[in-house]
């Protein structure tokens, strides 16, 4: 049986993610990665986080073991914006999720105790078509 080189089989998976739909992104490291999600976020809620503000959202989204983070992207966040006022983030649509928008990268690299490249990367953000105000 032939084998296939693994860039080819990552190339081509990608390929098939963007068919069907997937925007291709490149991500190279976890500071592609955080300002990639702080642009979904914003698109996604109609809103613009500061620095500050986004700093709170990444803390929230920190908090717990896998299974707690997963809970956490279901709801919604509540913050306290610069101004003062209360604000509210959705993470992903549970209620009309055949409207969430996919994404595709491959060779991420992440540092933390072990430095780890992932080969291919599927992101999730919610439709940038959303209107909701909370």
């Amino acid at each position: 049986m032939p084998t296939q080189p693994e860039q080819v089989l990552e190339d081509n998976l990608v390929a098939q993610l963007v068919n069907l739909g997937y925007g291709k992104v490149t991500i190279k490291d976890e500071k592609d990665l955080l300002v990639n999600l702080k642009s979904q976020l914003e698109k996604h809620n109609n809103i613009t986080l500061s620095e500050t503000e986004f700093a709170k959202v990444l803390n929230h989204l920190n908090k717990g073991n896998v299974f707690d983070r997963a809970h956490i992207l279901r709801d919604k966040m509540q913050y306290t914006k610069d101004s003062g006022q209360s604000g509210y983030l959705e993470f992903i649509d549970v209620e009309n999720w055949c409207q969430n928008q996919f994404q595709v990268t491959q060779q991420v690299t992440m540092e933390g105790k072990y430095k780890n490249r992932y080969d291919v990367t599927i992101l999730i953000r919610t439709c940038a078509t959303n209107t909701k105000k909370w």
